[in-house]
């Protein structure tokens, strides 16, 4: 089972530091409300970015995404007009690493006011497997199959990679919105104080799903969950859960025949019940270790995007989708 790691004081000193240093591009912000409507104009890459700027600008904020509903962030293209539109923004909210079109749009674009959500929270390294079950050969893979290489689209997967699924713990999920809210604030003073109220209310709500979280998963038959997307490692961490991906955390890459022997065998150590698909990538792989393994199937989201599939209208709503999907698999008790 994975052991909690505790972030040393130095390294959240650091990422304080750089939060910071993200946010003092927008205090030397010009008059807010670029757009005709008065209203400050910001450029989210992708929903849980969005769904923050949303939440926290309300009625003072315009919000636009680069990525539409039903696109998968990790393989989205950006236009040349996109890109010219991005240094437009009042504000540009994104997530380095995550999305690599994203990082060269924004690094041509020349925008001033930027904010890289990865530096308002530590980033780790999480693999596709939580912990070592005693099986050599499919860890032997991870190991020295992955680490290290990357894809046509540029990702770094597998064990070497810094993972920037940080929404999905609603802990660090609410220091990334304390940083948004700091740089809507700075960039649009006049308005400062309903950011800074909007933004409390929000990391209330999310403090308040954590505990849901942890009381929900606290006493489960067992520990160990199976995704197609390793996209949920700092979740596992965080409520003492074993993440065993299938693919690393590029949904789309194939898992190698030794991966999934690994995977039947760990399933059947584990008592796994059940294999977690998402909305936005094939269930393929997924549904095919499911019929190998006599397991089920069910839906456990990313929450890289919502659409008509999505389990859930916002971001509170899917979260709780997931908590109960993942007590009905790990067999809460």
């Amino acid at each position: 089972m994975n052991v909690r790691r505790l972030i040393p004081a130095t390294a959240l000193a650091g990422a304080v530091a750089l939060g910071a240093t993200a946010l003092t591009a927008c205090a030397g912000a010009g008059a807010a409300g670029g757009g005709a409507d008065g209203k400050l104009d910001v450029t989210a890459s992708f929903y849980p970015l969005q769904f923050l700027a949303e939440r926290i600008g309300k009625d003072h904020v315009k919000v636009d995404t680069l990525t539409k509903p039903g696109v998968e962030p990790h393989d989205l293209e950006i236009t040349p007009k996109q890109t010219g539109r991005l240094g437009e923004a009042d504000v540009v909210l994104y997530l380095k690493s995550l999305q690599p079109a994203v990082d060269k749009a924004v690094a041509q674009s020349g925008v001033k006011n930027v904010v890289d959500a990865a530096t308002l929270t530590p980033l780790e390294v999480h693999g596709t497997s939580g912990h070592d079950h005693g099986g050599e050969e499919g860890h032997a893979e991870e190991a020295h199959g992955e680490e290290g290489h990357g894809d046509e689209h540029g990702h770094s997967h597998g064990e070497a990679a810094e993972d920037p699924h940080i929404w999905l713990d609603p802990v660090k999920y609410a220091e990334v919105a304390k940083g948004v809210g700091a740089a809507l604030e700075k960039a649009d003073p006049g308005h400062a104080a309903d950011y800074r109220k909007n933004t409390d209310e929000l990391v209330a709500q999310l403090t308040a799903l954590n505990t849901e979280f942890e009381d929900g998963l606290k006493n489960t038959a067992t520990r160990t969950f199976i995704t197609t997307h390793a996209a949920f490692g700092y979740l596992a961490e965080r409520y003492g859960l074993d993440q065993e991906g299938i693919s690393g955390v590029d949904p789309e890459s194939e898992p190698s025949p030794a991966r999934m022997k690994d995977l039947q065998a760990v399933a059947k150590k584990e008592n796994v019940s059940t294999v977690f698909f998402e909305t936005l990538a094939s269930d393929k792989t997924a549904k095919s270790l499911a019929s190998d393994t006599g397991l089920k199937t069910d839906v456990l989201d990313p929450l890289e995007g919502i659409t008509g599939k999505s389990q859930g209208a916002d971001y509170f709503e899917v979260m709780r989708s997931n908590l109960k999907n993942l007590q009905k698999a790990l067999g809460t008790k």
